[in-house]
C-alpha cells in the first residue's frame, strides 16, 4: 500500500471517526443504558445500585461501533475487522489490512463522566498498524499517525520527550490500578499521573505529556494499535513486557502487555517490572 493511498485512507478514517464520535458526545453525561460484559462479551444489563461495573459498555459504545464499521470498511473493500464491541471471527486472519477499533477505549471513565476516553482506530497491514486515528471528542482532542510518516496532534506535529533519567520521569498510570497500590514502588523514583483510558495514555506519551507509561497487565490489540503507533511515530520506545514489538491481526488478540518510554529510560522500567512481576 503506497503513501498516497495511506494518506487518502488516513483522511477518511479521521472523517469516518468524527462522525462516530458524534452519538459518543451527544450521550456524554446524559445517563445513557449501560450494560456490563463477561469474559465472552455477552451483556447484561446493569441493575441499579450495582455500584461500579467491572466492564461496563454504553449504547454510545455500540452506535460508535457500528458507525466505524460501516464507514472504515466502505472505505477500504475487503479488510477485516476487529473490535471490542464486535463479534470476533476468523474472517479477517486471511485479510492483509485489518481495521482494529475500539468505539471507545475508556468506558468506565465515560460512564463516569470523566472526559479520559477516546474512539481508538488503527490500520493494521500484514501485522504492522500502517495508520492510527484517536480521538477525545469531550476534549476535542485529535491524534493521527503514519506509518513511517510522522505524527499529528490537532494538525500540529507532537514528539515524545527524549528523557534521560529515570529519577523523577513522569509516569502515566491506570487510575484503578494506582489505587489497587500497583504503583507504588514505582512512584518511589518517578512522579505518577493517573489517566483514564490506555488509548488515551498513549496519546499523550507521544504529544510529550509525559516520559514512559506501562501496565503490567496484558491488553487487547484495540485498547494499543492505534496508540502505540502514534507512540512508534513520536520517537518512543514501545515493547510488551517481554521486550518484543507488538505485532496485530493474531488469531489470540490478547497482546502481552505495553511498556513505552523515553528510549533512555525503557531498559531501566524493564528492569522495575523484572523486580515488581507482571499481572498476567
Amino acid at each position: 500500500m503506497h503513501a498516497g493511498e495511506l494518506r487518502s485512507l488516513l483522511d477518511g478514517a479521521v472523517a469516518v471517526t468524527r462522525q462516530a464520535a458524534v452519538p459518543v458526545l451527544d450521550m456524554f453525561r446524559q445517563d445513557p443504558q449501560v450494560w456490563t460484559k463477561d469474559s465472552q462479551g455477552v451483556r447484561r444489563e446493569a441493575r441499579p445500585g450495582e455500584g461500579r461495573i467491572r466492564n461496563p459498555v454504553t449504547e454510545a459504545d455500540l452506535a460508535a461501533d457500528q458507525l466505524l464499521r460501516e464507514g472504515l470498511l466502505e472505505l477500504l473493500p475487503g479488510s477485516g475487522w476487529l473490535s471490542e464491541e464486535t463479534a470476533d471471527t476468523d474472517a479477517r486472519l486471511g485479510c492483509e489490512a485489518v481495521w482494529i477499533v475500539d468505539p471507545i477505549d475508556g468506558t468506565r471513565e465515560y460512564v463516569e463522566g470523566v472526559p479520559d476516553f477516546a474512539l481508538s482506530v488503527a490500520l493494521s497491514v500484514s501485522g504492522d498498524p500502517a495508520l492510527a486515528v484517536l480521538f477525545n471528542p469531550a476534549r476535542q482532542d485529535l491524534f493521527t499517525a503514519l506509518a513511517g510518516n510522522g505524527v499529528w496532534r490537532n494538525g500540529e506535529p507532537i514528539s515524545a520527550t527524549a528523557r534521560l533519567d529515570l529519577d523523577g520521569a513522569t509516569l502515566l498510570a491506570s487510575r484503578t490500578e494506582t489505587k489497587r497500590g500497583e504503583f507504588a514502588a514505582f512512584a518511589e523514583r518517578m512522579q505518577v499521573r493517573e489517566v483514564g483510558s490506555t488509548a488515551y495514555k498513549l496519546a499523550l506519551l507521544a504529544a510529550g505529556e509525559a516520559d514512559a507509561y506501562f501496565t503490567r497487565k496484558p491488553r487487547n490489540e484495540w485498547d494499543v494499535a492505534a496508540g502505540i503507533l502514534l507512540c512508534r511515530e513520536a520517537g518512543s520506545r514501545v515493547t510488551d513486557l517481554g521486550g518484543a514489538d507488538h505485532r496485530f491481526n493474531r488469531k489470540d488478540p490478547l497482546c502481552r502487555g505495553v511498556v513505552a518510554s523515553s528510549p533512555a529510560i525503557h531498559d531501566g522500567i524493564m528492569a522495575m517490572i523484572g523486580a515488581v512481576g507482571t499481572l498476567e
